[in-house]
Order: C-alpha cells, then structure tokens, then sequence
C-alpha cells in the first residue's frame, strides 16, 4: 500500500488516479494512524517551500514518518516542492527543511532567454541508472513548473539532470529517499511508468 502524504499541498486526486489506473493500492494519509499498512510513501508539494514546510510540520506528520523511513527504511517518493522538502534548507525561505538528503534549494540563475518559472515539457538526461527510471530511455521528456532546484552536497546522489539556462539536478536518491522535481503525475505514459516503479520499490520493503 502506498501513502500519498495530505497535509494541504500537492496534487494528490492526480497521483491517487494514476495508481487507480494502474491497479495500485494507495490511500491518501492525513493522520499518523493512516500510517498503518502502508510500505512507501509519496510527498508532493506546490507552492513556495516555507508554506510547504509549515503545512507539513502542523499536520503532526514529520515524527512518526521520519521514524517509519530513517529507521524502518520505508521508500519514499518527494516530488516537485516535495523533492525540495527533503534538503536541509531552502533560499526561497527561511524553515529548514527536512534534511533526509543533505543540500540545499537554490534559485535557477535568471538571465536574459531564461524564463523564470521554468515550466512546461524538458528532457531529463540520467546521470545514474536507478531502479526509479527502469524502462524509461535517456532524454524523456517530463513537465516541469518551478524555479527553485535541488543541490545535494554527494553529487553521486543527483540521480537526474535537466537543463534550463544552467544544468541542474532533477532527481535526487539517497537510500531509501528519491526525489523528483518535475510532476511525473502530469507527464503521460512516461510518468506513469515512474510511478510505477516507485510502487516496485515499495513491493521489496512490504
């Protein structure tokens, strides 16, 4: 069973019908009892990264999900904002962050052809196979809605790479935590197919 994390940022309806579609258990947790019977989670989040990282720690989450996958390895998923949530700090705000994959969020440098926010459809180049992209070719397109972006201090973590006016990270993996800055639940056949081998991941800790 997959926990797709509801503390009031996130497209959650789209990622609960891709795994409806795919015949997927998953269930929406708002509660730390909802915790119960789930063997990986998903965290997504829009918006900036302090009203994220508020919402989150008022809905009473952090603790025992921190617990469920720093102690008990249970895969977790971060996407978009939900990626950023899982560095240490952010210079869109002043909250830390998570830190389940040491880094820092900093802003895609502006400059003149450089669109701020970087959104719409880019290719993702692999910088390290993972179990994440298994079936999905170098150079997919995925869709993208942000400015800011991930910059884990391992390098050997960054797992993706994009380019928008610089080259940046766009997928992160330490362990049991992944994360993706683009929307894989807005991304057709080739999101689904991350999310899906998301579920994979979360079959061997079950």
């Amino acid at each position: 069973m997959i926990g797709i994390i509801s503390y009031g940022s996130g497209n959650i309806k789209a990622i609960l019908n891709v795994y409806e579609s795919l015949k997927i258990s998953a269930k929406v947790v708002t509660s730390k009892n909802e915790l119960e019977g789930c063997s990986g989670f998903i965290l997504p989040g829009v918006g900036s990264f302090d009203y994220a990282m508020f919402k989150f720690n008022e809905s009473g989450l952090i603790g025992p999900l921190s617990d469920l996958i720093l102690e008990e390895k249970m895969p977790v998923l971060g996407i978009c904002v939900g990626m950023q949530m899982l560095a240490d700090k952010s210079e869109e705000g002043s909250l830390p962050g998570l830190g389940w994959i040491s880094g820092s969020v900093k802003r895609i440098k502006g400059r003149e052809g450089v669109r701020l926010p970087h959104m719409g459809w880019n290719e993702v180049k692999l910088a390290r196979r993972n179990l994440l992209m298994d079936g999905i070719s170098d150079l997919e397109r995925f869709y993208f809605l942000h400015s800011y972006y991930f910059d884990p201090v391992d390098k050997s973590q960054g797992i993706l790479e994009v380019c928008h006016g610089e080259k940046f990270f766009c997928g992160v993996n330490k362990n049991e935590v992944y994360g993706v800055q683009f929307h894989p639940e807005k991304s057709h056949d080739q999101g689904i197919q991350l999310l899906n081998n998301f579920s994979k991941l979360t079959d061997v800790k079950a």
